[in-house]
């Protein structure tokens, strides 16, 4: 599936089945972790065969079963951490999707003691994604109006928005967020520019970044810029 469909297809999984990951799979990963990690500056890692990192009773209270292999979002210790890791990391996600495994966003239900990732001077351990072959589906989960995420130029309806911005933000509702919280407001500028900030609540920069992901993917790149 391309990323759209991957987009459209995702759920959240917290639960997944006791085989490895496929090696095609894990060097598909291995690739575009490494393309990740030069576009912006980061330090992402792959990691597989690694239970212990949720093998806690606050991995247990969060609902999750058999996670062995996971991304760690680790970057370099800065404002601008969280939203690169939203954003590169959706990527990953998107493409994990595309290659047939589930995934789940974890902020702090796991136990980053145990976390081999290296994490070097300076840098930060910001999110890990847990990836595998899911147990079963994931639930779709509920999501804001698209009015509400969005806002337009005074005295313009939702109609009269260009194309592209409708899409993107219908792409943007199905990003994954911090307590399902969506705590992002992207803005149409003109008919050919949008912006796209935090609001407030906890992970508000990573929430921005990976509906930063999703916008692009659903308005098309080539449909505009960011202001």
């Amino acid at each position: 599936m391309d990323e759209l469909e991957a987009l459209r297809h995702r759920r959240s999984v917290r639960a997944f089945e006791d085989r490895a990951i496929r090696t095609d799979v894990q060097n598909a990963l291995r690739a575009e972790v490494a393309a990740r990690n030069d576009a912006a500056g980061l330090h992402i890692q792959l990691i597989l065969n690694e239970p212990r990192a949720f093998g806690t009773f606050l991995a247990r209270y969060g609902k999750f079963a058999n996670v062995r292999n996971y991304l760690a979002l680790v970057g370099p210790a800065s404002p601008m951490l969280a939203d690169a890791c939203g954003y590169h990391g959706e990527r990953l996600v998107l493409l994990a999707e595309s290659l047939g495994l589930s995934s789940c966003w974890v902020a702090g239900t796991f136990s980053r003691r145990r976390c081999p990732a290296e994490v070097g001077p300076g840098e930060k351990l910001a999110v890990v994604i847990a990836l595998g072959y899911g147990a079963a589906p994931g639930a779709r989960r509920s999501t804001r109006a698209v009015e509400q995420l969005g806002a337009l130029p005074a005295g313009m309806g939702w109609d009269d928005a260009p194309a592209w911005f409708r899409r993107g933000m219908e792409a943007a509702a199905l990003a994954p967020t911090a307590m399902n919280q969506q705590n992002f407001r992207v803005t149409l500028v003109d008919d050919t520019h949008a912006r796209i900030a935090p609001t407030a609540g906890p992970y508000a920069a990573m929430d921005a970044g990976i509906a930063r992901y999703n916008f692009e993917v659903g308005a098309g790149r080539e449909s505009f810029s960011w202001a």
